[in-house]
């Protein structure tokens, strides 16, 4: 065993063990057997793996949400620190202003790093299936079994297909092949294209209708704008060489992800945005109150006094007559 095959063996055991579970689960529903061995099984296998871990990873989101939200809320404070420090590039002066935003970020109890804590959490997950995927080939896992994985469910799902399409295999090495692999070439492209779009929409849909005008403007949209069109790439330049049972899994979570997000945008949109003013017309159209609107104190809508009150006991002064 080799020495990544060490590092991810808990993912590993964890992923083959989970796939091997589901597929014995949808085997149970099916009188086919050639249904059961098929690359269908093994892919509705790999969505039910995503499903389990995104439900795993909600706690994770939900924090991701609010450390987004308030590093939306804290805008205008950055914008002012940078404006304060503005062309001090001298050692001293950056270290101050890391010091302050550090502080502002501790006062808003607000992390960067959790806006990206769900991406990564999945990152092992992603590996270990890729890992094991790219191993199944190999005669000694063939005989001996891979994680959790007995000998016959490695050679069943290295042997699986989708449309011809083995789930080992992967586009650059079938366009490289003599002759070219079209079936696999075709197959991965449309899966990696629907992969970059489901990415692209996600975050285009984050900042078109969930960000504030202020988290619009300065290094926040900046960065924004830069996830909007590197994650695209990033997908296009690794999909290539992913097997096409890793490129099944990722395509689900970004459906996964674009998903849940449209729900939390719908239905709890951040302060100040667009998609906030789209929900109070909603519930404007329903007769309901707006969100996020703070009620008049009772005293301002009472109409204030205009004369002096007079007590109980008080009689009104008579008026002195003109002697005649």
């Amino acid at each position: 065993m080799g020495f990544f095959d060490t590092l991810l063996m808990p993912f590993t055991w964890a992923v083959s063990w989970l796939l091997s579970k589901f597929h014995q689960l949808l085997t149970l529903f099916s009188d086919d057997a050639e249904w059961a061995a098929s690359g269908w099984n093994w892919a509705l296998s790999i969505v039910m793996l995503v499903i389990v871990i995104r439900v795993i990873l909600i706690p994770l989101f939900v924090r991701q949400i609010k450390s987004q939200r308030g590093m939306q809320i804290i805008q205008p404070e950055i914008q002012k620190l940078q404006a304060k420090y503005k062309g001090k590039k001298d050692p001293v002066s950056r270290q101050a202003m890391a010091q302050e935003q550090q502080a502002l970020f501790r006062k808003h109890k607000v992390n960067p790093f959790m806006t990206c804590l769900p991406l990564l959490a999945q990152m092992p997950v992603f590996i270990a299936l890729f890992w094991m995927l790219n191993r199944m080939r190999q005669e000694q896992y063939r005989t001996d079994g891979y994680g959790a994985l007995s000998p016959a469910e490695v050679q069943s799902f290295d042997a699986s297909s989708i449309f011809g399409v083995g789930t080992s295999d992967s586009f650059l090495p079938s366009f490289q092949a003599d002759p070219t692999r079209w079936d696999v070439v075709l197959l991965t492209s449309l899966m990696i294209i629907t992969m970059v779009l489901t990415q692209f929409f996600t975050q285009k849909q984050l900042m078109s209708k969930n960000m504030s005008e202020s988290a619009l403007q300065g290094q926040f949209a900046q960065t924004q704008k830069i996830m909007l069109y590197m994650l695209p790439l990033v997908f296009v330049i690794g999909g290539v060489n992913f097997p096409v049972g890793v490129l099944i899994y990722w395509t689900a979570t970004n459906f996964w992800t674009m998903g849940q997000q449209w729900w939390v945008i719908r239905n709890n949109p951040t302060p100040g945005s667009q998609a906030e003013k789209e929900l109070n017309l909603r519930r404007a159209a329903k007769g309901l109150t707006p969100i996020n609107e703070k009620p008049q104190a009772a005293e301002e809508q009472r109409e204030k006094p205009t004369g002096k009150h007079l007590g109980q006991g008080a009689q009104p002064s008579k008026k002195k007559r003109k002697k005649s």
